[in-house]
């Protein structure tokens, strides 16, 4: 990969680690790896365009259905796209029709830009993870095919010792911290070829002390309620945190720092 490649502009597709949660900002929106990373690159080069069209929730099919067309058409140099892990997480799922979303996906955007980015999601170490790791290792094993088949590359967070750290995670234990924000920005940043490059972006959390039985507890029923429980309650009625939402960044214009 060339260092320091010129590319002019970015969109990024996806649904919430692509929206940026839990990367919260004064004003209540959300920053993320991808804003982060477009200012860098807009440092880089003058006039630099940047679109967002991730929304927290979405599945890969109303990825494909509602981004990528929309991403196509804007023809940036750079497109990144990670979806069809909120898919992985639902009680049943036909990985075969994800695995066709995808492709789909893929093959409409890789002719579009001049690089397309995918990646293998982090995945928080703890008891989902581990029921949930074979549909994530199987859509991981999609997007490597993908990526030899189109020319993409591939962004391993999934095997990144820091990103697996609970500290890395917000108290929702679905999103990444500021700190964890900042590292994928980094990951993707090098796999781009820019510099210069932190070197440390992936090495594990110094450790600390653990926290106490009565702290785990504490946060254990604090993830019920504010979390655990609202989640399976639009499960079961058939309801997304995205219903009604728009892109944060819908159009690709010259970046000018986040929102708000």
């Amino acid at each position: 990969m060339q260092t320091n490649a010129t590319y002019t502009s970015l969109v990024a597709v996806g649904d919430s680690f692509t929206e940026g949660m839990s990367d919260l900002l004064p004003d209540g929106s959300y920053r993320g790896w991808a804003d982060i990373l477009a200012g860098r690159m807009a440092a880089l080069t003058p006039d630099f365009r940047y679109a967002n069209l991730a929304v927290r929730g979405k599945l890969i099919g109303q990825i494909v259905a509602e981004q990528v067309d929309v991403a196509a058409a804007m023809r940036p140099d750079v497109i990144t796209l990670v979806g069809g892990l909120n898919d992985t997480l639902r009680p049943k799922v036909d990985m075969g029709r994800v695995r066709g979303l995808l492709e789909e996906a893929v093959e409409r955007l890789a002719p579009a830009c001049e690089q397309l980015v995918l990646m293998r999601s982090p995945g928080r170490n703890g008891p989902v993870l581990e029921r949930f790791r074979p549909r994530m290792e199987e859509l991981f094993g999609v997007v490597d095919d993908l990526a030899k088949r189109h020319d993409a590359l591939v962004v391993d967070l999934y095997g990144a010792p820091s990103l697996s750290d609970p500290r890395m995670w917000d108290v929702d234990r679905l999103h990444l911290t500021p700190d964890g924000h900042r590292r994928v920005a980094e990951a993707v940043w090098q796999k781009l070829g820019l510099s210069p490059e932190d070197p440390e972006w992936h090495a594990p959390v110094p450790p600390t002390a653990p926290p106490g039985w009565t702290a785990r507890r504490t946060a254990d029923v604090r993830f019920a309620k504010q979390h655990l429980l609202p989640w399976i309650g639009r499960r079961l009625t058939g309801r997304s945190s995205g219903d009604g939402r728009p892109a944060k960044r819908p159009e690709l214009l010259p970046y000018e720092g986040p929102l708000g």
